[in-house]
């Protein structure tokens, strides 16, 4: 009887030993998926910090070189015009005949100046990258979100072509991506899309993600939903954001041409 006791108790001991190391294993693997997630999180937020950092810098390093432009077209272009008309004028007036070959060479120069100063203001005014169309610029965007991993941006445009300002063009490609980044930082969606259709002299642009969604009447505007709507109103455009929880958000943008 006692051997069978014995039995009994080396089983009992060896079975909570076995669920006790049974139950370390599971907490480890679990702290340890844990911790990856953590730490992807933790990248995600540094990338999102990342290109959030990026764009506002391209932001400002544009509106500076936009101010210069305007700056040397409305003040420093004005006064070396005002020169160059007073140089022509003593020229012709023929007051100092000794000096009317001199004054020429100065109006010339002014004048090649002033030419100068007028490209330079209108590069930075137009940037290069100002060139770039709206859809150029979303592609590329969607191939930097889509090479994150995490999520898919979709681009679904229609084959009409249209023109847009350049101001315009810039307002609804930054509001777009404050869409995207609000999505990719609170809604968990696996997929964004954006859909562009020109329609008669309206140009009509939706995008929408498959995230958890919000009740827009419970919660408080962000900072987020503020800026796309100054935006939009920036440039005149119609504008309507809509979210339900469960079934993602949704933001609708008509302009007119």
């Amino acid at each position: 009887m006692e051997q069978t006791d014995i039995i009994i108790f080396i089983i009992i001991v060896n079975l909570i030993l076995l669920i006790f190391i049974s139950g370390i294993i599971v907490i480890m693997a679990q702290y340890r998926k844990r911790k990856i997630l953590h730490t992807k999180e933790k990248e995600l937020l540094t990338q999102i910090y990342r290109q959030e950092l990026l764009s506002n810098q391209v932001d400002i390093q544009t509106q500076t070189m936009q101010d210069i432009g305007r700056e040397i077209h409305d003040n420093v272009g004005q006064k070396l015009t005002l020169a160059s008309i007073y140089s022509q004028q003593i020229a012709h007036a023929d007051q100092y005949p000794e000096l009317s070959s001199k004054i020429e060479i100065i109006s010339k120069l002014l004048n090649e100046s002033l030419r100068d100063l007028r490209q330079l203001s209108k590069s930075l005014v137009q940037p290069q990258s100002s060139q770039v169309d709206l859809l150029s610029l979303l592609q590329e965007e969607a191939k930097q979100i889509n090479q994150m991993g995490f999520l898919k941006l979709q681009l679904k445009a229609d084959k009409n072509p249209f023109e847009l300002s350049l101001s315009t063009k810039n307002s609804i490609f930054r509001l777009l991506q404050e869409f995207i980044q609000n999505s990719i930082k609170h809604s968990q969606c696996k997929n964004i899309v954006i859909m562009i259709k020109k329609n008669e002299q309206k140009l009509h642009v939706s995008i929408k993600d498959d995230g958890i969604g919000f009740d827009l009447d419970s919660r408080k505007e962000g900072i987020g939903l503020a800026n796309m709507k100054r935006r939009a109103a920036d440039i005149g455009c119609d504008f309507k954001f809509e979210s339900t929880k469960g079934k993602g958000t949704q933001l609708s943008l008509i302009i007119d041409q």
